[in-house]
């Protein structure tokens, strides 16, 4: 059975989003456990791109789908998991690429939601915070997603939020969502 396209995030309103966030019912990963059957030849690049032995998947679908059976192990390691099997997946920075930002409110009656390069939405919040990580290529800000999966915000994104924290009068500079407080300050 195919699964359904994402929606157009454009169209949607932040309460429409909270709502497909809440009612999307991913595969229970974290029950599945079995036996380590090796490597997937797969990797997710920095872009977040998808690759099968050097090739990228330019099915969208599949991508989705390979996606929604991802999991993070407790030493780091990303795996595809299954009831029945666990193939090691390589991830060289995050699982997904938050690609579209969608806010509301100003201040801490701010809502943020995200749109990932998978169609997956999510809403910054306490269960799902914002952090910010330096690097020598400049600041890096992640959201987790689930699972202790992580999606880098696309650098326009970042610029984004920056503005917003800008504009406030918090201090450190920072972006509230969800009642939760996110400073822009690397830890």
């Amino acid at each position: 059975m195919p699964m359904a396209p994402p929606p157009d995030f454009s169209t949607l309103s932040i309460a429409d989003i909270a709502r497909l966030a809440e009612s999307d019912q991913l595969p229970p990963v974290e029950r599945w456990n079995p036996s380590h059957c090796g490597d997937s030849e797969m990797r997710i690049a920095r872009d977040g791109t998808w690759y099968h032995q050097g090739s990228p998947i330019t099915r969208v679908a599949m991508v989705r789908a390979f996606s929604r059976i991802l999991r993070r192990e407790p030493d780091g390691a990303h795996v595809l998991v299954t009831p029945v099997e666990k193939l090691d997946i390589a991830v060289e920075d995050a699982a997904f690429v938050a690609v579209e930002l969608k806010a509301e409110g100003k201040g801490r009656a701010s809502t943020l939601a995200f749109r990932l390069n998978t169609g997956d939405v999510v809403t910054a919040s306490a269960d799902h915070p914002l952090r910010f990580v330096e690097r020598d290529d400049g600041p890096r800000p992640y959201l987790l997603v689930r699972g202790g999966l992580e999606a880098l915000v696309a650098r326009p994104l970042y610029y984004e939020l920056a503005e917003r924290a800008l504009a406030g009068d918090d201090s450190p500079p920072g972006v509230w969502s969800a009642g939760a407080f996110f400073p822009l300050q690397p830890r």
